[in-house]
């Protein structure tokens, strides 16, 4: 009985370890199934025909599905603009690297405001070419493009620069506010441009939706199964040295 009460500490943390590691594992499965259902949705939603963009009474059921939906509103812009800064690695248009994406308020015909992204500009411009970016366009407009839900920053996210009008995170509400927008009526997304809306002058880049995913979770479920496999090798390693030791031979 000696040897199964010397076992029976370890026996307990090597068996909670275990479920901790399995659950982890499968939890990644989990992440895995989703991010793969989210890509495949992704892919159909930014080909699909634009449908309408919600409006106020649907704000509060958006839910992830809706991100990346190609949506259609019509409306006008607003006076001013406002810059989210990128690095585009891999531009759909000519232009890339450094640079910001121009957001502009735009007022549909039912009233409500929405941020959008007109378009990619190259870092560098000069004071009178960012000065033309927040001219908005005139007159009536329908335009299409895609939902994107707006985010918060984090602790790693670097402050917005309010004075440039510049921000490191797609943060509608507090470009908003910079912009004089009521929170009563700003929509909780953004709408991308699509490329067609890219002015003959080339600026902004329309159409520079970034839909790539990091998809890890199979990478990370692997390592869990495999560190819980590790465990269960070493710990009946350690139960047979106990359970069966080996006698000491004399020379």
């Amino acid at each position: 009985m000696a040897p199964l009460r010397k076992l029976l500490i370890p026996t307990i943390a090597a068996g909670a370890a275990l479920a901790i590691l399995l659950y982890l594992g499968f939890w990644q499965l989990d992440r895995l199934a989703w991010k793969e259902h989210l890509i495949e949705q992704v892919a159909a939603g930014v080909t699909a025909d634009p449908v309408e963009a919600p409006g106020p009474a649907d704000w509060a059921s958006l839910s992830e599905d809706a991100d990346y939906r190609h949506v259609v509103l019509n409306g006008h812009f607003l006076d001013g603009a406002v810059f989210y800064y990128i690095a585009l690695e891999k531009p759909a248009g000519r232009l890339g690297g450094p640079g910001m994406m121009v957001y502009a308020p735009f007022e549909t015909d039912e009233g409500w405001v929405v941020l959008i992204n007109r378009g990619f500009v190259p870092q560098g411009l000069n004071q009178a070419e960012r000065d033309s970016l927040v001219t908005p366009p005139e007159g009536g407009r329908r335009l299409t493009g895609l939902l994107r839900l707006s985010e918060k920053p984090n602790w790693t996210t670097p402050e917005p620069d309010p004075n440039d009008r510049i921000w490191f995170a797609r943060d509608t509400d507090a470009m908003a506010d910079v912009l004089g927008v009521s929170e009563k009526t700003l929509a909780p997304y953004s709408i991308d441009l699509d490329a067609d809306f890219t002015p003959p002058s080339g600026l902004p880049q329309a159409g520079e939706t970034i839909v790539r995913f990091k998809n890890d979770h199979l990478g990370y479920a692997l390592t869990w199964f495999g560190l819980a496999a590790t465990l269960i090798g070493v710990f009946l390693t350690y139960a047979a040295s106990i359970l069966w030791p080996r006698r000491k031979v004399d020379g």
